[in-house]
């Protein structure tokens, strides 16, 4: 893997202040205001720009692990103050980060492997993240971050909300609540000139249609789950609260690291035995960090922070996943799919090792070496696999500002 170049991801301080002085350059047009506050007291921040009812609301950072929304939502921001015909009509909306907390204790921003970017990963469990608590919650446990999410699109109804995520290694995708035609053209020119991948057949969309290659659109409600164990339902996330105002939700990945791997549709020799192995080495995998676990946990103290409850929660989901891929015919058949479910089948228990080893870091306790070197190898291994190279940062940004604008068009479009 190549070094990452002298760009770095910015923190949420740095965020705000570049969107301050963007909007300080036209207050005529712009303001940035806070909505909010999360549950450790951290401000939310929202910049506006234009004053038309028709609206698009961008959301970066509801992952602390991904990193890239946040510079391309002031990429897009800018644009809109260059380009008139970009806000002609339309009022454009950046909450610059979801979740202030998590992106605090996601502490890498300049990984130089994957193995650096593991060592300051952090990730909440699922009731803890903005966008997911609705899928897990009931309305009266949802978390300040949930409902400022909710209340800004309440406020705004806009006709399009686009969720900036990302990936450690792969492709770029987007998925889609409502397709919007014309989009897979600009998404696939994007990415091929930037050399990033565009991942067909991505887990996360696993049994969706398709509107065009790393285009996909979610199922109807009363469809059926690919992975029925899994309890992050995204027709019961914030994506789908748009919906009440006619609106949709584009999310739009981009990876870190690329991989060709995910990208060829050629059919896999023999899915249904892949899947069986991936699902074998899933559950060994977090086995090994149960050990650990099991073994440090008496050491700790009844300790309870919001990085054991994440690796907790992430090996909680294991058992499930891996019933759901044994015995049953997989989603797609394709090589695209079986790599993407590679990818995912090493990232849920090397994340869960990763946070655990930050947690006997800090309590200096003596399992934390042979767990860093799970971590090593298992980072390792998986760049190795999968043939790793670094996209450059001013790529990632460039891609998924330009993809946001693009839905955007698209969808207005649809929306007229």
């Amino acid at each position: 893997m190549s070094l990452l170049p002298e760009l770095r991801y910015p923190t949420v301080t740095e965020l705000v202040l570049s969107a301050r002085a963007l909007a300080a350059q036209r207050p005529d047009v712009c303001r940035l205001r806070q909505v909010g506050v999360s549950r450790a007291g951290r401000p939310l921040h929202v910049l506006s720009i234009g004053h038309a009812r028709r609206a698009v609301l961008v959301v970066a950072g509801a992952h602390s692990n991904e990193p890239t929304g946040g510079p391309a939502a002031l990429a897009v921001a800018a644009r809109v103050l260059a380009e008139r015909e970009l806000r002609s009509g339309t009022s454009w909306h950046f909450l610059l980060c979801a979740d202030p907390d998590g992106a605090s204790l996601h502490v890498t921003p300049a990984p130089r492997s994957l193995f650096d970017y593991h060592l300051g990963f952090f990730r909440p469990a699922g009731e803890e993240q903005p966008e997911w608590a609705p899928a897990m919650l009931p309305p009266d446990r949802l978390p300040p971050e949930t409902r400022i999410l909710t209340g800004l699109i309440d406020e705004l109804r806009p006709y399009l909300q686009v969720s900036l995520h990302g990936t450690d290694l792969g492709g770029s995708w987007v998925q889609l609540t409502k397709d919007v035609p014309g989009l897979a053209e600009p998404f696939s020119k994007s990415a091929a000139e930037l050399h990033i991948p565009v991942e067909t057949a991505a887990s996360d969309a696993a049994g969706w249609p398709a509107s065009g290659p790393g285009v996909h659109v979610m199922p109807a409600p009363g469809a059926g789950a690919a992975y029925p164990s899994m309890p992050d339902d995204a027709r019961r996330s914030t994506w789908y609260h748009a919906h009440r105002y006619g609106g949709l939700t584009a999310v739009v990945e981009v990876p870190m690291w690329a991989s060709d791997l995910v990208d060829d549709p050629a059919p896999h020799p023999t899915p249904a035995a892949a899947m069986g192995r991936l699902a074998g080495r899933l559950l060994r995998q977090s086995r090994a960090v149960d050990r650990v676990l099991a073994d440090a946990l008496p050491r700790l103290e009844g300790a309870d922070g919001p990085l054991l409850r994440a690796a907790t929660w992430s090996l909680g989901l294991v058992p499930g996943l891996a019933a759901d891929w044994i015995g049953t015919r997989p989603a797609d058949e394709t090589r695209a799919y079986i790599g993407s479910v590679d990818a995912f089948s090493r990232r849920l228990p090397l994340r869960a090792a990763a946070m655990l080893l930050r947690v006997l870091r800090e309590a200096d306790d003596r399992e934390a070496p042979r767990l860093e070197g799970l971590v090593k190898a298992w980072s390792d291994a998986f760049a190795d696999r999968f043939q790793a190279r670094w996209v450059p940062l001013e790529h990632q940004v460039e891609h998924q500002a330009r993809t946001v604008v693009a839905v955007a068009l698209h969808a207005r479009v649809r929306a007229d």
